[in-house]
C-alpha cells in the first residue's frame, strides 16, 4: 500500500503559504530537503547524493513550536528530534532555532565517521534589524559552547563538533538575486608555518542562502532552483510536486515503511563505501610520501586539496 510523503503531505498543507513561519519550517524539516541542502550548502557532503546524506542525518527532526498531525508516528521519526531547539544558557539568555540537528560524513583517513552539528533558519526576507552573519555567528557560538558536558568533558577539547548554521533568506532584494556565501574559522600566516591540522580549527560555518524566485542565476537543476520551487508562494502545489520529482529527485509516493527500511539499509552501505574509500585515499598519499613526491604534486596526482594531503600526513 502506498502513502504520500512527508514532504509531499507538506506541501499540501501550506499551499500557498509555503513561507508563513510553521510552514516553512515543517518543509525545510524534511529528510529529503535537508539532504539536498546539506549537498549544496556544506563542503562536506558535496561529493555525496541526497540519497546517501539522507542516511547519515541522525533519526527523528527537531522543529520549533511546530507540531505532527494527529496520528503520523512514522512520519515523525523521518524527522530529526536529536537536539532540542531550545538553548538555555545561565546568564546569556535563551535562543531557540527553527532546526537542529546532528549529521555525519565519512572521515577519509581511518574507519570512522565525523559528526556535525547543523542548525537551519528560515528568514522571509534578508534585511533585518541585524545583520545575519551576525546572528549565525552568535547562534554557532552557542552550539559550540553548549557542547560542554555534552560531547566532551573536561579538557577534551579535541572532541568539539563542528556547527554549521544555515541561513535560508526568502524573497532576496533584485540586487542580491540568488546567491550563496559561507563565513568561516580559517588560518592565515603571519610568520612561518604552525602544523595543524585542518580539522583542529575548522569548527564553525555560517552560510547565508539568498533566494530570488525572479532571478534566473544559479537556478535550475541547483540548489537555488530547488528551493525557490519549494517555497515558492506562487506556484500550485501541483506544478512544484511535479518538478520538484523530475529534476530534484524528491519521492512525493512510497510504499508504507519503505523510507526507514532503505534509510537502514543505505546507512550499512555508505558506512562501508566511505570507509574504503578514505582507506585507500590514505595509502595512496603515504606511498607517493615514500616516493619523495611533495603536496603539491600528491594532491594533483590524487585528485584532493594540498590541505587535505596535509591533513593526512600530519595525522
Amino acid at each position: 500500500m502506498k502513502r504520500r510523503t512527508w514532504i509531499a503531505e507538506t506541501l499540501d498543507d501550506a499551499g500557498a503559504k509555503a513561507q508563513y513561519d510553521g510552514h516553512v519550517k515543517r518543509i525545510l524539516g524534511s529528510r529529503q530537503v535537508l539532504a539536498r541542502i546539506l549537498k549544496g550548502a556544506v563542503a562536506e557532503y558535496k561529493d555525496y547524493s541526497p540519497e546517501e546524506i539522507e542516511a547519515w542525518i541522525e533519526p527523528g527532526i527537531e522543529i520549533a513550536n511546530t507540531s505532527l498531525r494527529p496520528g503520523e508516528k512514522e512520519n515523525k521519526m523521518l524527522l530529526i528530534t536529536g537536539d532540542n531547539t531550545e538553548s538555555k544558557v545561565p546568564g546569556e539568555g535563551t535562543v531557540t532555532y527553527d532546526i537542529r540537528f546532528r549529521a555525519y560524513v565519512p572521515k577519509r583517513r581511518r574507519a570512522e565517521t565525523v559528526k556535525l552539528l547543523v542548525n537551519i533558519e528560515a528568514q522571509k526576507k534578508f534585511y533585518q534589524k541585524y545583520r545575519i552573519v551576525t546572528r549565525g555567528i552568535f547562534y554557532g557560538a552557542r552550539m559550540l559552547s553548549e557542547q560542554l558536558d555534552r560531547e566532551f568533558t573536561d579538557a577534551e577539547y579535541d572532541d568539539l563538533k563542528k556547527v554549521c548554521s544555515i541561513w535560508i533568506c526568502m524573497n532576496a532584494p533584485a540586487h542580491i538575486g540568488n546567491a550563496m556565501t559561507e563565513y568561516r574559522i580559517s588560518r592565515r600566516n603571519i610568520l612561518g608555518r604552525i602544523p595543524e591540522r585542518k580539522a583542529s580549527y575548522d569548527k564553525l560555518s555560517v552560510v547565508i542562502i539568498c533566494l530570488n524566485e525572479k532571478d534566473d542565476k544559479n537556478q535550475r537543476g541547483g540548489l537555488h532552483g530547488f528551493l525557490n520551487t519549494l517555497l515558492s508562494p506562487s506556484m500550485s502545489v501541483t506544478e512544484k510536486e511535479e518538478i520538484l520529482a523530475r529534476d530534484y529527485g524528491i519521492e512525493m509516493e512510497q510504499e508504507m515503511g519503505e523510507e526507514l527500511r532503505q534509510m537502514c539499509n543505505l546507512s550499512e552501505a555508505i558506512e562501508e563505501k566511505g570507509i574504503e574509500k578514505g582507506i585507500n585515499l590514505t595509502k595512496k598519499v603515504l606511498r607517493y610520501v615514500k616516493e619523495g613526491r611533495n603536496n603539491e604534486e600528491i594532491a594533483e596526482l590524487c585528485g584532493i586539496t594540498i590541505e587535505q594531503v596535509r591533513e593526512i600526513t600530519e595525522d
